[in-house]
């Protein structure tokens, strides 16, 4: 097909810039046949039939790839493909041919992830493709929990905040919100389970939904002290590994015995600091501070989304080196 003047002009430009490299990366990483594979049952196609032909499945997964990387609502994601030759030469649209899918094709779109739990079923195609590449090895798992918050406000149309959602105490400061639970594999960082409450639920009483059944340690911070008193984690073969609470940790004696244990907790807090890549990577590089939609079923499908594409972006070493990618 020849190539319009804005397509040529965008080829000939002499600077990569930083969209471009990263959407070169989640095109290069995905496993794109096995993701709308886990669609594709539930798609409709009206190719051949009466009435306003359907997007291809491609593209409109596509699409949602690009509302979830840069935080866009479903008006800014049809705004940001008129606008972005990058976002356009992605998703595969030909603006001399065709208009961009508009906001509500991609509503629908999101609706249907949501109805029929397809953004877990592409979290599990993700992690399988990981899995086949060597990089979750599920021996040990890393616990840890993050504040989302939500809108606080009551200006809308029932005068109320988020029913589903709660306030949470955090140091001397109150969020309202909900929280995200993930189990991290403790050899690559990667998330394998994730769960979704309010803010007001206690991480520890979520520890045995994040939990595989084949790890054999698993490590936590202060927070999940007691865990394993638990009496749904009383039979789990594993050996756990909390961290001490900050009070206790510093009023150890300066003795050898001390020292020892004070180095302990420096070893397991190294493990454990390969659970804050995957926020880092939702909260800043994905812009995910703050819920989008009302209620937790919504949520939980977006959090399902973006931990799948989180995983993506921190497997990227090993997928280049085992794939011979050009290295952005």
């Amino acid at each position: 097909m020849q190539k319009t003047f804005s397509e040529a002009e965008y080829a000939g430009k002499k600077k990569l810039t930083r969209r471009d490299r990263f959407l070169n990366e989640i095109d290069q990483l995905a496993p794109w046949a096995l993701l709308e594979a886990q669609i594709a049952p539930f798609y409709a196609d009206n190719t051949g039939r009466r009435g306003r032909p359907s997007i291809g499945l491609s593209r409109m997964l596509r699409l949602y790839v690009v509302q979830q990387c840069f935080g866009l609502s479903d008006e800014g994601t049809e705004d940001a493909v008129y606008d972005s030759q990058a976002i356009r030469l992605f998703v595969g649209i030909d603006l001399s041919h065709e208009s961009a899918p508009d906001a509500t094709t991609l509503l629908n779109f999101r609706r249907l992830l949501e109805t029929h739990q397809l953004t877990q079923k592409l979290f599990a195609a993700i992690n399988q493709h990981l899995s086949a590449k060597g990089l979750l090895l599920k021996e040990g798992t890393i616990v840890d929990a993050t504040l989302i918050a939500a809108p606080p406000s009551t200006k809308n149309r029932e005068g109320k905040r988020d029913p589903e959602m709660h306030q949470s105490k955090k140091g001397n400061q109150w969020h309202f919100g909900m929280k995200a639970h993930i189990g991290v594999d403790a050899a690559s960082g990667l998330v394998h389970s994730l769960v979704t409450t309010a803010a007001n639920v206690h991480d520890v009483t979520q520890t045995h939904a994040l939990l595989h059944g084949e790890e054999t340690t698993v490590f936590a911070d202060a927070g999940y002290v007691g865990a394993q008193k638990r009496e749904e984690n009383q039979d789990t073969p594993v050996e756990w590994h909390i961290a001490m609470r900050p009070g206790k940790r510093r009023a150890l004696p300066d003795t050898p015995e001390g020292k020892l244990l004070d180095q302990l907790e420096y070893l397991k807090a190294k493990v454990r600091a390969k659970v804050e890549h995957p926020f880092h990577v939702v909260k800043n590089r994905f812009q995910h501070r703050k819920t989008r939609y009302r209620g937790l079923a919504k949520n939980t499908a977006q959090m399902f989304s973006l931990f799948g594409l989180a995983n993506l972006l921190l497997a990227k070493r090993y997928l280049i080196a085992a794939n011979g990618m050009n290295p952005s």
